[in-house]
This record gives C-alpha cells, sequence and structure tokens, in this order.
C-alpha cells in the first residue's frame, strides 16, 4: 500500500523556494526552509514592502469572507491556492459567523497538504476538506470539491495570489471563467492578485522568477479587473486591497494600500 506522507515527502524540494513557503516566510511563519528564506529576502532587499503585500491580502481574505458570511449569507466556500495556514484561514472567519459552514481548500504544494491536514479542522457542524490539485486542472478541482459542497446553492469563490501564479500561456483568464460558470446563480468571486504599476517591484518579481522552482506574473489592474467579466462587482469595485471596505478607523495611505488589487463580484 503506498504511504501518503512518504508520497509527500518526495515531492518537498528543500532545495528550491516554493511560492507558498517563501509566502509563509514574508508574512512571518516558521514553515519554510533556508532557501525560500533566501529568495523572500532577495525580494525584500529589492522591494521592502514586498511583505506588507502578503499582510494586505490575508486581511483581505478575511473581510471579504466575513462579509459573504454575515451579509451575503454565503455557507460554501472554495478556496483555491490555500497557502500554509495562518490566523483566519477562511473557515475560521466562516465558521466563527456560521458554524455550519463548508470549506474546501486547494493547492498543490506538498508542505502546504501536510499542514493542511493537522490543522485545517472545522466545527463539528461544519465541514472542511482538502484538495490536492493545481488550479489548472479545473475538471479535478470542480469534481473533488462536488463531494462536500453542494453546487445548487451559492459558493463563495476565493482565489488569493494564485492566478499571478500562472503565465499568460496557461490562460489564466479562462481557467477563472470556467471555475465561475460551474458556480450556480447567487455565488461569488472574491479575487486578488499582484499589479504591475511599480518599476521597482516588477524588477522585484524578476530577481524572484530567476531564482525560484515557480514564477509570479504581475499584471495589470485592468487585466486583474478583467476576471471579474459577467459578475456584479460589490462596491467599491476592483480597487488597490487595503481599499476594499476597509476596517473602521483604518489609516489608508499610498504604502498601506500597497501593490495589489482586490475585488468581490456576484454572479447573477
Amino acid at each position: 500500500m503506498d504511504n501518503p506522507s512518504r508520497a509527500l515527502s518526495d515531492r518537498l524540494q528543500t532545495d528550491r523556494p516554493h511560492s507558498a513557503r517563501v509566502w509563509n516566510y514574508l508574512l512571518g511563519g516558521k514553515d519554510n526552509y533556508p532557501v525560500d528564506a533566501e529568495s523572500g529576502d532577495m525580494i525584500l532587499q529589492a522591494f521592502p514592502d514586498f511583505a506588507q503585500i502578503a499582510r494586505l491580502q490575508r486581511a483581505f481574505l478575511a473581510r471579504a469572507v466575513h462579509h459573504l458570511t454575515a451579509e451575503a449569507g454565503i455557507r460554501q466556500f472554495l478556496d483555491i491556492g490555500t497557502g500554509l495556514p495562518t490566523a483566519d484561514n477562511t473557515h475560521e472567519v466562516a465558521q466563527r459567523l456560521a458554524p455550519e459552514s463548508r470549506v474546501v481548500y486547494v493547492d498543490n504544494d506538498p508542505l502546504v497538504l501536510t499542514h493542511a491536514r493537522a490543522l485545517l479542522a472545522g466545527t463539528p457542524e461544519g465541514e472542511c476538506a482538502y484538495i490536492d490539485a493545481d488550479v489548472r486542472d479545473v475538471d479535478t478541482i470542480l469534481e473533488q470539491a462536488a463531494k462536500t459542497l453542494d453546487f445548487s446553492r451559492p459558493i463563495g469563490l476565493t482565489m488569493l495570489g494564485i492566478m499571478g501564479q500562472l503565465p499568460d500561456e496557461d490562460g489564466p483568464q479562462a481557467i477563472v471563467e470556467r471555475l465561475v460558470a460551474a458556480l450556480p446563480s447567487g455565488s461569488y468571486l472574491a479575487l486578488s492578485d499582484g499589479t504591475d504599476t511599480s518599476e521597482t517591484l516588477n524588477e522585484a518579481i524578476r530577481t524572484y522568477n530567476a531564482h525560484s522552482a515557480s514564477s509570479y506574473h504581475l499584471r495589470s489592474p485592468e487585466r486583474i479587473a478583467a476576471y471579474f467579466h459577467g459578475l456584479e462587482l460589490l462596491d467599491p469595485g476592483v480597487v488597490r486591497t487595503a481599499a476594499w471596505r476597509p476596517e473602521p478607523g483604518q489609516a489608508l495611505d499610498d504604502a498601506s494600500l500597497g501593490h495589489a488589487a482586490s475585488g468581490v463580484g456576484r454572479k447573477p
């Protein structure tokens, strides 16, 4: 019989940086290796505010899931590009408000899978599941997610920082459209990704791509807004991440807004 733990360990590449582990390092986590820290430090040397982008995206996730659960009545979430577990994961935010919420996480990093199995446990009333799949494998994601989620009822699809992992030749726009097409009316897409509006950041990402096992692709705010084609955008639309429904009293300036765009849209 195959040993799942051994299969996962065989996929761990500790001699090359991986995006989930580098992101974890930038967020101040401990689930990374020296090679990931080295890559993260390279980015920070070229663009010191990059760690802020990571923090802003996590904060946006919490605000978006809170709104979808508390205001829109969503009780099912499909979180693609999970990353390593931190505070305020999707199921934690949703199930604090509605314990019966169901959440399916999707990622293909073996270290993420190991941690997800151990840490991403839901409430007794709700459910958490994890799919080991690449975002490009839409059919597998939808087939496996249907074992936990009811696709006849609205679903909140969250995709933070994941489409930037794909080059244009992989058709990121078409992937989002296929996923949204599978969702019923009344579902939502919450998406955030880095923008190409800073040449300093562009250069930092070029440095990262040259030394990483994976690559990241910054895109224009207009390209990110296009992911919401056909959806009804919630106010304030697709905006810089910290500007999407900030917490009361939260001060916004150029540094806090960061170089990423975020939005939430409803499927009619």
